[in-house]
């Protein structure tokens, strides 16, 4: 007898290599894919489409801000059957309770013997892709169920453990205009979604498109291009990518320039804002701009990465105060006199020693 051996093309390293970089260009190709089959439902709004595949791919969750009318729930579940991901929309409401979304037991009998046992009903929960429709609409009690099934994973009831399905992806949306009998999410719990995205009026001749493909005929159906499992996938490859420690830094420096108490924040935040954002906003400008490193091509994380999803990340983790109200600041224009104010640092490594770091990861 002789020990049988796997047939490889090259040396272990090598084939290690050719398959992290061969699974970077299908995301890569996947992401192409994935922009071309949303266009067939979604017209405009590149900028929100990008931040939901990033949050995505980063493993987060989104907060999506916009009047009705806007194609939320048709993105969304766009989104998710391009992934070939179960979708579960739940409308928030004032009389939802906490077992309505994550399941209950119910007795069930055995005709045959007479026993009664517990069953488990899972809830709309346990889907993959989520649409938390109207959050605000609901009491806190309701709102705190999801909220620890989005940072837990799972659901407990009756003691017993229920495991979510993987990858879970959760897009909760507020309606703006109206605010009367709302429960706005607290500054806390807002701070476990990675990106908070808002979704504005298209232009002009976006909306003649909108207008002349609602109201014919055309009935363009999604196709699904890309398997659940590979999600999982891109997500590993996305905490693989590498970070020089500029990078790292100038992240940190931009979250700890949001909080008034700190030397270097800058005047426009000791005036305007009460409470800055936490380290979950420094994990969530690195995660989030890993993922639209790879989707643009490049195997390390760059400053301009990081500095683009500053809007998104901050926004929803400032609490301005009175003097921001009065004066018309909003976050996002907080945000960008942080941008200017804070340069990022250099980093010296080339494309070769980034690629490598990849791939050594």
């Amino acid at each position: 007898m002789h020990n049988r051996q796997d047939d490889t093309s090259g040396p272990p390293d090598a084939v290690a290599e050719g398959a992290e970089l061969e699974a970077v260009e299908r995301l890569r190709e996947s992401y192409a894919r994935l922009r071309e089959e949303l266009g067939k439902v979604i017209v405009g709004q590149e900028e929100v489409v990008d931040q939901l595949l990033i949050a995505l791919l980063a493993n987060g969750h989104c907060i999506l801000e916009g009047v009705p009318g806007l194609a939320k729930t048709l993105m969304i579940s766009s989104l998710a059957k391009c992934f070939a991901l179960t979708f579960s929309r739940v409308q928030f409401t004032p009389d939802l309770m906490p077992s309505d979304i994550t399941g209950t037991e119910v007795i069930q009998e055995d005709r045959a013997t007479g026993n009664r046992t517990f069953r488990f009903l899972p809830g709309p929960i346990f889907a993959n892709v989520i649409l938390a429709d109207e959050i605000n609409r609901t009491p806190p009690k309701t709102q705190a169920a999801l909220l620890e099934a989005m940072q837990e994973r799972h659901v407990t009831v009756g003691g017993q453990r229920h495991d979510l399905a993987l990858p879970f992806f959760v897009l909760a949306t507020q309606n703006p205009i109206e605010q009367e009998g709302t429960y706005p999410l607290p500054e806390a719990q807002q701070d476990r979604f990675l990106f908070k995205v808002f979704i504005g009026y298209p232009s002009y001749v976006e909306e003649c498109a909108i207008a002349e493909l609602t109201t014919g005929e055309s009935d363009s159906k999604i196709d699904a291009i890309v398997p659940a499992e590979d999600v999982l996938g891109f997500q590993r490859i996305v905490r693989r990518v590498p970070a020089a420690r500029d990078i790292v830094r100038h992240a940190v420096d931009l979250v700890r320039a949001t909080r008034p108490s700190d030397p270097s924040s800058p005047a426009v935040v000791k005036k305007m804002v009460t409470w800055g954002a936490g380290p979950r906003a420094v994990q969530a400008l690195l995660l989030g701009g890993k993922a639209r490193a790879l989707i643009n091509g490049r195997h390390h994380l760059a400053a301009e990465d990081v500095r683009a999803l500053a809007r998104p990340v901050l926004r929803h983790r400032l609490v301005t105060n009175f003097s921001a109200e009065a004066e018309g600041y909003t976050p996002d224009r907080i945000v960008d006199d942080i941008l200017k104010d804070i340069a990022p640092h250099h980093t010296h490594l080339d494309d070769d020693e980034r690629t490598s770091r990849l791939l050594s990861a």
